[in-house]
């Protein structure tokens, strides 16, 4: 009441002085009542005030003001004010969790943190209690249960779960998705712990140039905008100065872009940049480029300032088990010692212990020492092989063609060999080295393998093993226009690609390891009419990209992939075609199973055909031989397998300069295969060999009867030129499940017999019992029947 009171005193809502002298009459005036409260208005125009009323005050209100009179006072007993910037009415910080749900289906957890009562709870610091790490849901239920397997390894090695180290290896096999694992352990670094904070706040991705692109491209497709990264591809000297200066400034928890990406040249070049502050974790793809400790990109990666390092490479033994000592020495510095000691104690043993003439007591001492290297190796290293995609990829064909060469390639060969200044640089078996001399020999013997349009310049100049060689060609050969009946390799690839190409509706990939020979293959397109791409080290990184995606599109015009092993063979999906000829083979072997594995990837649909050509009997068959050897040495070392095959000693490695007119395979021929009479292969291989097993256990076939690509098949009866061909299948899926229920039903069928077997002995058991029954007498009978109800 009071209320309306005040309200009716205000200026507006007094009636002015013209309100009773004005003519005007509202009609609804009559029925409005005055209200009691209005101001009225004397005749001279002066508002009079109605009296306030006096409100008596109750005894409420008297209490009420009482207790808002009195002074604060801190409600907690004994309260102790903190020194902070915290105050009351503050909220309170919530309890520590973990960043994802460790409970929920499928859920992938890094760690785990020790159970606690209750009562621990209340006496341990709020602040130290541990979280659980879980995986971003987002890349846990992609991930593949051997990546989820890859995933806690690392984690484990790089956390220090493992021991006293931080580094670790991944040495999956190619298409095993190594990258989308390593994303995956970034990602958990970048945002989680045990203690509810980032492990790390930034890493660099260290790789090929030609991959710097691809792992932006990773990133944006796994997580999106979640992480922004920095990649360093291209751009002026200032510009890399000024981002990669800022990138090591910023050391704050929260980084703006954690990941930075950069090439092996480009961290060489800005080492004393990079190595100027510390960084979170460093990860090195194709790492198998660290395999010398003495060159300048692994002293500069060296200098860099973290402990945790991982390193990819699905080739960890190339050559020597040195370079594999470089590749762990440079994760975990010092778990095997000095370079000395290693070899003293690991490296010449086992070497002894590989070669084909090796004693008894060398095989069992290389034994013990591979023991001793696998069980300090295994704790920072996990290898798994490409059988596993197997349950994921179509079924692949390999296929190992020896060629015989050309009457043309054969004599030239043959006077190369035979030349003066040939054998006074290499035939010399006092030579402890070959010269560069004899290195340059080797590649044009090489080369003259292929076709002898790559050697025509020095056969024209009459360079060293080529004197004579210029009346050996054909009167009217020509380098400018193509022959491919003068070399064999291409005459049969030329068979091939018109069949494939009419045929079918692949694509295929076509290596080599010399660009002169991916000329061979331009010219041959643009003679036939295929729609072709190149990818060589003369294209830029820009349009690598461009090129695959192009390539790979399924309404591409582009019929033939040509790719140089050396410059294009790592980390590209060219998964739009399902063909793959390796032209010539390469003394690294990490470089040609690279190659091959273009294809054979996830995203591929089509059963795959991978082509190796070997010319009969010549120097390309000598360094296959070589590969196989080192590939023995892996498979022993890395692999761990109990027994690598043992068929080439040391005598038959050195033995390159020799060409073998007769033979339909040298390779076949060392091997002494106990599977084949005349050439003929009279028993199968192993029920449980594939691709991946060993050469002597794959199919060998001196005819084109039961090989599994018609393709081949036909080309060798079209050119004649094929000798011998190696093949095996992958151990997919379906034949896995095919080989199952064979056993499956062989075990039934012998468990079904030796059930018959065991009814007729019963029977036989229990004729005989019963003619034995009728001498018996009848207490006896009556016994045995009280024995029985008893």
């Amino acid at each position: 009441m009071v209320r309306i009171m005040r309200k009716s005193l205000v200026p507006q809502r007094c009636v002015p002085t013209t309100a009773v002298n004005s003519p005007f009459k509202s009609p609804l005036s009559a029925q409005k009542r005055t209200r009691e409260c209005r101001k009225r208005v004397s005749e001279k125009g002066a508002v009079e005030q109605s009296p306030t009323p006096k409100l008596s005050v109750s005894e409420h209100e008297i209490m009420i003001m009482k207790i808002l009179s009195q002074p604060f006072k801190i409600p907690i007993a004994n309260y102790v004010p903190e020194h902070s910037t915290r105050c009351l009415g503050m909220k309170r910080s919530a309890a520590r969790r973990a960043l994802h749900d460790p409970f929920a289906c499928n859920a992938l957890v890094l760690f785990a943190p020790p159970e606690l009562t209750e009562h621990d709870k209340l006496k341990m610091d709020k602040n130290k209690i541990q979280v659980h790490v879980v995986v971003d849901p987002l890349l846990g239920n992609i991930l593949r249960p051997h990546q989820r397997e890859g995933v806690r390894f690392m984690y484990d090695c790089v956390t220090g779960a493992k021991g006293d180290f931080n580094g670790c290896i991944m040495a999956d096999e190619m298409g095993l998705g190594k990258t989308l694992q390593c994303i995956t352990l970034l990602w958990t670094l970048l945002r989680q712990s045990p203690d509810c904070k980032p492990t790390i706040n930034k890493a660099i991705i260290v790789c090929p140039s030609s991959l710097v692109k691809n792992w932006y491209k990773e990133f944006g497709k796994w997580l999106g905008c979640r992480v922004n990264c920095l990649s360093i591809d291209g751009g002026s000297k200032e510009q890399t100065t000024k981002e990669l200066e800022q990138y090591m400034a910023n050391q704050s928890q929260r980084h703006g872009t954690p990941v930075l990406i950069i090439s092996y040249e480009t961290f060489r070049l800005y080492a004393n940049i990079l190595n100027s502050s510390d960084v979170g974790a460093v990860l090195c793809d194709e790492g198998h480029r660290l395999k010398n400790c003495e060159n300048l990109t692994y002293q500069a990666l060296m200098g860099l300032k973290t402990k945790r390092r991982v390193l990819l490479s699905g080739t960890p033994i190339q050559n020597d088990l040195t370079e594999y000592y470089s590749l762990l020495h440079f994760v975990n510095p010092g778990m095997l010692g000095s370079t000395a000691e290693f070899r003293k104690q690991y490296e010449n043993p086992i070497l002894r212990g590989q070669d084909a003439n090796s004693t008894d007591a060398e095989r069992e001492r290389a034994a013990e020492r591979l023991q001793e290297l696998a069980a300090l190796v295994n704790r920072c290293m996990i290898r798994r092989t490409s059988a596993l995609l197997t349950k994921y990829l179509p079924v692949k064909f390999e296929m190992v063609v020896c060629v015989r060469m050309t009457e043309v390639q054969t004599e030239l060969y043959k006077s190369f060999l035979q030349s003066d200044t040939i054998r006074r640089s290499v035939m010399e078996k006092s030579a402890t080295k070959a010269s560069l001399t004899a290195l340059s020999n080797i590649t044009s013997l090489k080369k003259l393998c292929n076709h002898p349009d790559l050697v025509y310049e020095k056969i024209q100049e009459g360079a060293d093993g080529f004197e004579k060689a210029a009346n050996i060609l054909p009167s009217n050969y020509s380098p400018r226009e193509l022959r491919p009946e003068l070399g064999a390799k291409l005459m049969l690839l030329d068979c091939m690609l018109a069949s494939i190409k009419t045929n079918t509706t692949d694509k295929i990939v076509l290596v080599s390891n010399y660009t002169q020979t991916l000329d061979l293959f331009e010219k041959l397109c643009r003679k036939r009419g295929y729609g072709y791409v190149r990818l060589d080290g003369t294209m830029t990184i820009k349009k690598r990209g461009k090129v695959v995606d192009e390539f790979n599109r399924p309404d591409s015009g582009d019929f033939i992939f040509m790719l140089s092993s050396k410059a294009g063979g790592c980390g590209l999906n060219l998964i739009g075609a399902n063909r793959l000829v390796m032209f010539d083979p390469d003394w690294n072997p990490a470089n040609d199973e690279q190659a091959m594995a273009r294809v054979w990837r996830d995203g591929q649909k089509k059963p795959c055909f991978i082509y190796r050509l070997l010319a009969t009997g010549t120097i390309e068959e000598k360094i296959f031989q070589r590969q196989t050897h080192k590939k023995a040495l892996s498979t022993t070392v890395v692999d761990n397998a109990e027994d690598g095959e043992r068929h080439f000693t040391q005598d038959d490695l050195k033995d390159l300069f020799k060409l073998d007119e007769l033979t339909r395979s040298d390779t076949h021929d060392i091997f002494r295969c106990k599977r084949c009479t005349n050439g003929v292969q009279t028993k199968l291989p192993p029920d449980d060999s594939d691709c991946m097993s060993d050469l002597a256990h794959w199919y060998h076939c001196a005819n084109n009867k039961g090989i599994p690509d018609d393709i081949l098949s036909k080309s060798w009866d079209i050119t004649g030129c094929v000798s011998f061909v190696f093949h095996h299948r992958s151990n997919s899926a379906v034949v896995e499940q095919h080989l199952a229920e064979q056993r499956r039903l062989q075990a039934l069928a012998e468990k079904e017999q030796k059930e018959e077997e065991q009814d007729e002995e019963d029977d036989k058991e229990n004729a005989r019992y019963d003619s034995c029954g009728e001498d018996e007498d009848e207490p006896e009978d009556d016994a045995k029947d009280e024995d029985f109800t008893l």
